[in-house]
């Protein structure tokens, strides 16, 4: 299984694939800190798994969603997407859903619920496994 962490936040990359790599299942996670590497990521190393910041410099989240949402060709779209976020309002949230984000989490209150889903996910086959939207 192959991890995109994209955040502008180092110190939160930084966590974040360090709880990661303590996985099971877990081949290569790689980081991106804006949109422009975040897009770059996507196509060259097709994770299985992507969490996605809303801000970011050079372009939101929400404009990789749209990216993705708006490609013909889907093997670089990963299997599942999960959105973590210091902006956990609901239309933001509501947003993302309808963009295909899988799972929305709080940074400030959710880092746990966040590593779960992705434990519960790294059992499955690599491009296996996509969940279904529960958290919203």
């Amino acid at each position: 299984m192959k991890i995109l962490v994209a955040d502008d936040s180092d110190i939160m990359r930084r966590r974040l694939l360090y709880m990661i790599e303590e996985i099971g299942g877990v081949k290569s996670a790689c980081e991106a800190g804006d949109y422009t590497g975040t897009m770059q990521q996507l196509f060259h190393n097709q994770p299985d798994i992507l969490v996605l910041d809303i801000r970011m410099p050079g372009g939101s989240g929400i404009d990789v969603l749209k990216s993705l949402g708006s490609q013909t060709e889907s093997k670089s779209r990963p299997s599942l997407i999960i959105v973590y976020t210091n902006y956990s309002y609901p239309q933001y949230f509501d947003e993302c859903y309808r963009l295909g984000a899988d799972y929305c989490f709080d940074k400030s209150a959710d880092i746990e619920n966040l590593v779960d889903v992705i434990r519960s996910h790294s059992f499955f086959p690599e491009g296996a496994g996509a969940s279904q939207n529960t958290n919203q």
